[in-house]
């Protein structure tokens, strides 16, 4: 289905592209063609990034935090002095950690909401007001997350992930004058870097998860990214609005609380 000439001529962003899911998304847009450029907040790995990512094609890798306005009138400024236009942003970057919601102070709340939610508003505004609205065309992909019943043991970040989906739906009607398609992906349990970050009680409960998905797997990053790639491409030119699960049915099925009952376990 894919081409090595899909993306041919064509610039993306992908925010939190020097590992995971991330990672795999700026390999694959390169190898179909794309000039991309990758952001994180960490300067030395999203440079090896960028190193290991250059077999594959022309990348660029620049410093942001998608928190600070100014990182991102930076970034803007960065992709303007090297390609003069863009054409996909992939709103990647994002982060949370397992908390009860009692539990939940406004410091952790108000990160998660801030990095999750508020960050990819503002790349989604700037790049489009940048970019995407002058040229009247441009694709955005949001990573959001399986919040279709609720998620249990992130409620921040499940009522961020939440916010992007509405927004999504939102600006794929206020921009749709300008040719710009908008749309999600929702992955389920993904087996990419990400997963290490978590306790090791979390990370059994993860493992021990794998037989209840419908599928009796968990999910890949290229998994995700070909759902992402897809989405960007003009293979799905009439499609705009949507989120697209990439979960195994993992939504559709399956006990949410696992994880509050791990949380529950160590108080």
């Amino acid at each position: 289905m894919f081409q090595n000439n899909t993306f041919k001529d064509k610039v993306a962003v992908v925010t939190g592209g020097r590992s995971g899911i991330g990672y795999q998304i700026a390999k694959d847009l390169l190898i179909m063609g794309a000039k991309v450029v990758i952001c994180s907040r960490k300067e030395e790995p999203l440079l090896k990034a960028k190193n290991e990512l250059s077999a594959f094609g022309e990348v660029e890798a620049t410093p942001c935090d998608i928190r600070d306005e100014e990182a991102i009138g930076k970034l803007v400024e960065f992709i303007k002095s090297k390609f003069e236009r863009l054409d996909i942003l992939v709103n990647n970057a994002g982060g949370q950690f397992p908390t009860l919601a009692e539990y939940t102070n406004n410091k952790g709340w108000n990160a998660v909401i801030n990095n999750n939610l508020n960050g990819t508003f503002y790349m989604t505004r700037d790049m489009a007001n940048h970019f995407f609205l002058p040229q009247k065309e441009g694709v955005i992909v949001n990573i959001i997350a399986d919040i279709h019943r609720g998620f249990p043991g992130m409620v921040h970040t499940g009522a961020a992930r939440a916010g992007v989906e509405n927004m999504t739906k939102t600006l794929a009607l206020e921009w749709s004058h300008a040719n710009i398609r908008i749309n999600s992906v929702a992955p389920g349990t993904i087996e990419s870097s990400g997963l290490s970050t978590y306790p090791q009680q979390i990370q059994d409960m993860f493992a021990e998860g794998r037989k209840d998905n419908p599928l009796q797997r968990f999910g890949t990053t290229e998994d995700v990214s070909n759902a992402v790639c897809f989405l960007a491409s003009p293979l799905a030119s009439y499609i705009t609005g949507i989120s697209l699960y990439v979960d195994g049915a993992q939504h559709l099925s399956g006990d949410k609380m696992g994880l509050v009952n791990i949380l529950k376990s160590f108080m």
